[in-house]
């Protein structure tokens, strides 16, 4: 299991960013790879809530079902999925500051057969610069 994870000011009240961040059809506009997100379960979006994306990661596009795993309005919510062999945790987390919000961004992969072991380290090492580069675009979706 390879661990990344990136952090930043943002620009909005946790809430305020927290419900950017968990209305699901948001994904295109703010984490980096993802080409389209379709909820695909009735809404509100809470645990158990599933989307349908599809993403770009390593030069492939991949059709992807994605679950909501954790959901606290306002602090942090979790997203699982997997694809290819390869599983993935991401956590947002959200901190009241005195100018919004700080954002904590952690993805934990895990490859699901040892036939996917080697690949751990290359998805791991593509995550680690997309959190970065997400974290920016939310921060830019939000507003200054």
């Amino acid at each position: 299991m390879r661990r990344v994870d990136a952090s930043r000011q943002l620009p909005a009240e946790p809430r305020r960013a927290f419900d950017f961040v968990a209305d699901l059809a948001n994904l295109p506009h703010w984490q980096s790879g993802i080409v389209s997100a379709e909820l695909t379960s009735p809404p509100p979006v809470g645990i158990g809530s599933t989307a349908h994306v599809i993403r770009e990661l390593m030069g492939q596009r991949l059709a992807v079902d994605v679950t909501v795993t954790a959901y606290d309005p306002g602090r942090r919510i979790g997203l699982s999925s997997a694809a290819s062999g390869i599983g993935i945790e991401a956590m947002l987390e959200l901190e009241p500051s005195a100018t919004g919000c700080l954002a904590r961004f952690t993805m934990e992969i895990r490859a699901q057969s040892v036939f996917m072991k080697p690949l751990e380290g290359a998805v791991a090492g593509a995550a680690s610069s997309d959190l970065a580069t997400s974290l920016d675009r939310l921060a830019g979706a939000l507003g200054p």
